[in-house]
């Protein structure tokens, strides 16, 4: 799903200005104006502007938003099989599964390095004992599937 349409006409206009920019850059060397080389960094940077709008609105994807979970941050990600994210300390037992499924929804497939082909995501919450000392305990598991991007819970 693309971004905003916005960013394709934005995309648009700059590539015109940017082609406008051009001929007057040419011109501007043809004529041998005192601003042609400021032309030439105004040209380029317009052009940027213009390939950088229009490459975000095509690669954009929205983040996934399952109805009952809350915003978990993801606390350590090494960019292989295993995402940890940490729950809320007043979580609410019905929205642990689907806070996992969410977190593991958002996942980029791209660049990771698993020998299996699958991404283990745990929600996890740190329970403290009476001794004052704490240790993390996972509420839930979800594994992504990065060939087909789906996610299973697992007990």
């Amino acid at each position: 799903m693309a971004a905003d349409p916005i960013l394709f006409v934005a995309a648009k206009w700059l590539g015109l200005a940017s082609g406008l920019l051009i001929l007057a850059t040419v011109a501007g060397f043809v004529l041998r104006w005192g601003t042609r080389f400021r032309l030439v960094g105004i040209t380029s940077f317009t052009g940027l502007l213009a390939i950088s709008c229009l490459a975000f609105s095509i690669s954009y994807t929205p983040r996934v938003t399952i109805s009952g979970a809350v915003v978990a941050p993801v606390v350590f990600d090494g960019g292989g099989d295993l995402v940890i994210a940490a729950a809320p300390r007043n979580l609410d037992p019905k929205a642990i599964e689907p806070s996992v499924i969410q977190v593991a929804s958002n996942l980029h497939g791209g660049g990771r390095k698993s020998a299996d082909g699958f991404v283990r995501v745990r929600l996890r919450a740190i329970e403290t004992s009476a001794d004052g000392t704490a240790r993390p305990v996972v509420l839930a598991e979800a594994v992504r599937d990065l060939a087909n991007s789906n996610v299973t819970l697992t007990p």
